[in-house]
This record gives C-alpha cells, sequence and structure tokens, in this order.
C-alpha cells in the first residue's frame, strides 16, 4: 500500500512533520526565544514536533572540548524551561542519534561543490575565522539537509539567516530523490511573524560573544542594568526629540514583549515626544521579566534534579533513533546499500 502524498495526508487531519535545531551556546538570550523556541513551542498543538540541540554542528567552528557538555546540558534545560514540553514533542541532542551521519555522507553524494560555495554564511564565518575553516563548516548545509531529512519533515520554521541552507535541503532532497527514487519530501519553510531583535547595540545581531544580550536566565535588576544603557532611535537625543519607533530596538522588544496598549503606548510616546527613553526601556522592561520569570523558575527546578533530565534526555534519543532507523533503512534500499 502506498504512503500518501503531502496534500493528502493534510485533507485527512494529518499533523505534518516539523524539524529544527538549536546550538547548544550555554547562553540562550531573548534573540533565540523570540526568534525560534516561543515560536517552537506554539507549534506543539498543531504538528508532529522534533527538536534537537545540534551538538554535531557547534563541532563547525573552534571550541573547548570541555565546555560542551555543560553547554548541550543547559541548553537542553532551558528548551524545555521555555515551552518545548517533551510530552509534546521530541526533543534530543544531535549527536546521540549516529543515523543523522551516515544520512549526512549519502547526500554529500548528491551536492555539488559549486552549491555549496554559495553559501553566504560560509562566506561571512570564512571571514571571521581567517585561516581556521575546516570542511565541517563548508559541508555544513549538507549536515543540516540531514537533520531535516533523516525525519521527513515537512516544514522546518527558520529565520530569514537560514533561509538558503533550507533551500539547500530542499535541493539535497530533489538530487536525492532524483538519483534514487522517491524518498524524502522537500521541507518547507515557516517564518515566525515576530520580528527579530537586534543586539544592545542596534546594530548586530544579539550574540553571547558580542556581548549585546539578553540571557533568558537574568532577573529584572539584569535586564534593567542592560537596558537601561541599550541604544535607541539616534534622533532621540533629548527627551524633547520626536522619534521614529520602527527604527528602534527597544521598541522591537515591546512587539515582543509587551501588550498592545503598551506597544501603541510606546510609538505613540515615541513619535509625540511625550515619554522618554528611559520611561520606554522601563516598561518593557517589567513586561520582559514579567514573561521570562516563569522560564527561570521552571531551569531552576530542572538543573536541581539533573538525573530527571538525563532521563528526558535518553529518552528523547530513543525516540529519535527509532525514527531515524526507520527512515535511513529507506533511504540505503534506495540507494542500494540495503
Amino acid at each position: 500500500m502506498t504512503e500518501p502524498n503531502q496534500a493528502t495526508r493534510r485533507e485527512r487531519g494529518h499533523r505534518r512533520s516539523v524539524f529544527s535545531g538549536i546550538q547548544p551556546t550555554g547562553v540562550v538570550h531573548i534573540g533565540n526565544y523570540v526568534g525560534a523556541i516561543r515560536h517552537w513551542a506554539g507549534m506543539l498543538d498543531d504538528y508532529d514536533c522534533t527538536f534537537c540541540v545540534v551538538d554535531l554542528h557547534a563541532m563547525t567552528v573552534p571550541y573547548e572540548p570541555q565546555e560542551m557538555p555543560q553547554k548541550v546540558f543547559e541548553t537542553f534545560i532551558i528548551n524545555i524551561a521555555a515551552g518545548l514540553d517533551p510530552e509534546r514533542c521530541c526533543l534530543f541532542v544531535q549527536s546521540h542519534v549516529p543515523q543523522v551521519t551516515e544520512l549526512c555522507w549519502m547526500l554529500m553524494t548528491c551536492s555539488s561543490m559549486g552549491e555549496l560555495s554559495r553559501m553566504t554564511q560560509f562566506k561571512d564565518k570564512s571571514e571571521k575565522l581567517g585561516g581556521q575553516v575546516s570542511a565541517g563548516l563548508f559541508t555544513y548545509p549538507v549536515l543540516m539537509a540531514a537533520d531535516i531529512l533523516l525525519y521527513k519533515a515537512e516544514v522546518v520554521p527558520v529565520g530569514e539567516d537560514q533561509t538558503q541552507h533550507l533551500e539547500f535541503a530542499r535541493e539535497a532532497a530533489r538530487a536525492f530523490n532524483a538519483r534514487f527514487g522517491e524518498t524524502f519530501p522537500e521541507p518547507e519553510a515557516l517564518f515566525s511573524e515576530v520580528p527579530r531583535l537586534m543586539g544592545l547595540d542596534n546594530k548586530q545581531k544579539m550574540s553571547k560573544s558580542l556581548d549585546n544580550h539578553i540571557s533568558l536566565l537574568e532577573d529584572r535588576d539584569e535586564i534593567w542594568a542592560k537596558l537601561s544603557t541599550a541604544a535607541t532611535d539616534p534622533a532621540r537625543v533629548r527627551r524633547a526629540d520626536p522619534g521614529t519607533p520602527e527604527i528602534c530596538n527597544i521598541f522591537t522588544m515591546h512587539k515582543a514583549f509587551s501588550p498592545p496598549e503598551d506597544i501603541e503606548w510606546s510609538a505613540h510616546g515615541c513619535r509625540t515626544a511625550s515619554i522618554g527613553c528611559l520611561d520606554c526601556k522601563r516598561r518593557v522592561t517589567d513586561n520582559m521579566a514579567a514573561e521570562l520569570e516563569p522560564v527561570r523558575e521552571k531551569y531552576r527546578e530542572l538543573a536541581a534534579d539533573p538525573g530527571r533530565v538525563r532521563e528526558i534526555m535518553a529518552e528523547g534519543a530513543e525516540n529519535a533513533r527509532q525514527r531515524a532507523r526507520t527512515n535511513l533503512a529507506e533511504a540505503r534500499r534506495s540507494a542500494g546499500l540495503l
């Protein structure tokens, strides 16, 4: 009996499969939360969700091996604390499912160096790394494609910076299917409607390495200490100067964390100069701290019981491995390896 196609499955009420991952930085910031994790958590009831901490991807740039286990552990916990309920999704660590590396190799045999050399993220990271560019960084998009295709994801929530990599994953599926027969669905992108948060300098994206971030684990006083000096609309030199909220990163934070009435208050007050930037920052600090307090509380609870976290991690990995074994076996048959 043949499996129904994607359109037929949707008509029958099939929950479409989703995959996405996050690198183990050890410090998950509000940019990660707004742009990814909160979006993922909102998908749990409507999609068949698979999420992972992509530690193999983190190996593509220089790192301290002794720090990796703790970073993976902390990132795993904070994803749960921020809403990824392991009872409602498959959450695991990438390297705990070795099938992904075999599929990565199979996809590499169908991928061209020309396609990979056009990846803008590779060019950007290569410039920053100088002479420390690895072959792994060059083939990063193939591993990302293997992550997605191994679980036959139909939908991938991505930010704008990952659009090119997702298109490569679609190309990888087409190339494999054309060479070996129909095996993988072509994943579709799902973009969040939430605006992208810039770093506190309002110049570069939020990053721990640039020290322009707010961690999900910071309390109200720590958030205020950072926001009080954060960059705003450069036209507002004095309180009486009217501004343009659309170009102010603090206003973008309002749109991410504040209720509609506070967003309107901020926009009107900025344009008319009826409020100062510090007034605006205090309001968004209160709203941000209120939303993140349950995340911090859940994180503290999980961190205090590492044994339970290890159990959740092992259960997620076994769940993922079961699906990975089935789908990899199909790919091996298609490629003539079984």
